[in-house]
């Protein structure tokens, strides 16, 4: 589930690692599903252990810690990964572990996932933007404009919420925020993208400002399996304020028509929306 705002959360959890000395990494047994840790943990360990953490970023839906060696270790929650610096929600589902030396009172860095679809990679400079350059990822959310999305997504005949999740044409955008996004600009959800006027447009990228700040500022979004937890393994906030998302048969809390929030199936996901504010 982690989108933008909570990988973003969980980046600026853990910016006290920055300046830290790693003193061992080791991919930790779990009884279920091993998750992808790339390279092998001794040709992993051989490239970090005594490398400095020079700055830690974030890279669409993915943690990048950028070491002095230029390497980059990158954490990816995909479903119900956690990149944390506290103690985990269980020790069951503890997958690595970065032990440290310095950098304030840092002294590990976890990546817990209960389901285990989430990956651990060290690259090199190269590998990063072969995997995750341009070519493969759009502009980040949080740098759309309303002449990116255009540009991006203008000319597909897809509907603007299926398009919005397409990480190649906008990175960072997920299934949630989608519908929050939408529902904050007035857009129906299954609006092609090609009858989207540039007025519309303008209204979209405001929107996904408006929306991912506010989740970020919230910490995230914690749902109902309660998986979703920031570095220090505490709950985001940002549920309480979800204008439709998991809504379906509540009243809109923004129009003044009395309509119910309605959910509907695009693309094998959830979509919520108000059939008044955002009419097709």
């Amino acid at each position: 589930m982690p989108e933008l705002p909570e990988v973003e959360t969980m980046r600026r959890g853990i910016l006290g690692i920055v300046g830290a000395r790693i003193v061992d990494v080791e991919r930790v047994a779990c009884p279920r599903k091993l998750i992808s840790i790339s390279p092998r943990i001794d040709l992993f360990r051989r490239r970090t252990v005594g490398r400095t953490i020079r700055a830690v970023e974030r890279v669409g839906k993915r943690v990048v810690v950028r070491l002095d060696s230029d390497d980059a270790i990158i954490l990816e929650p995909r479903m119900t990964g956690l990149v944390l610096v506290a103690d985990p929600p269980t020790r069951e589902h503890l997958r690595f572990r970065c032990k440290l030396d310095g950098g304030g009172n840092v002294r590990e860095l976890l990546y817990w996932d209960r389901r285990g679809l989430g990956n651990v990679r060290l690259v090199s400079p190269q590998e990063f933007e072969a995997a995750y350059g341009r070519e493969k990822l759009g502009p980040d959310a949080l740098a759309m404009t309303a002449a990116l999305f255009r540009e991006q997504l203008g000319n597909s005949r897809r509907a603007v919420k299926v398009a919005l999740l397409d990480q190649r044409a906008v990175a960072g955008i997920g299934n949630l925020y989608a519908s929050e996004i939408l529902h904050q600009a007035g857009i129906h959800p299954a609006a092609r993208c090609d009858r989207i006027s540039r007025a519309k447009w303008a209204l979209i990228a405001d929107a996904t400002l408006v929306i991912l700040q506010a989740a970020i500022r919230h910490e995230g979004s914690t749902l109902s399996d309660g998986t979703y937890r920031n570095a220090l393994n505490q709950a985001g906030e940002y549920q309480n304020h979800h204008r439709v998302y998991d809504r379906a048969g509540e009243l809109c809390s923004r129009c003044s028509n009395g309509k119910l929030i309605v959910r509907i199936v695009q693309a094998q996901r959830s979509t919520f929306y108000c059939p008044a504010c955002q009419r097709k």
